[in-house]
């Protein structure tokens, strides 16, 4: 998730749709994965509506990098969270700043490119 997709949606809470979009999951993924995770638990208001709070969306960010994109399984990626929480969030933290410093290597790129 981009800074521009967060910025998008620039609130104090998020409704489940929201983040959908936001992570490119879907809905039913960020449902079953609430009950899989004891980590992440959103708000509910009387009607039972989910309010997602940023960091609720950088906690459910770090389970999508531990199964999306490592490939672990639920369990192996809440063993990892339970375990070594703070390992997961540097790591997490570092292909983050990677992603990015990808993304500004492949503009610089396109712009030199562009040039000639």
């Amino acid at each position: 998730m981009s800074n521009d997709t967060m910025q998008e949606f620039d609130k104090k809470y998020y409704k489940i749709g929201d983040v959908a979009k936001i992570l490119g999951i879907p809905e039913s993924t960020l449902r079953y994965w609430e009950s899989q995770f004891t980590i992440i638990k959103p708000r509910r208001n009387s009607r039972n509506v989910r309010f997602y709070t940023a960091n609720d969306i950088e906690t459910i960010r770090k389970v999508y990098y531990l199964v999306k994109e490592k490939g672990l399984k639920l369990d192996a990626a809440q063993a990892q969270i339970r375990v070594n929480r703070d390992g997961v969030d540097k790591r997490f933290d570092v292909v983050e700043r990677l992603k990015g410093i990808k993304d500004q290597l492949i503009e610089l790129q396109k712009a030199m490119a562009s040039r000639n």
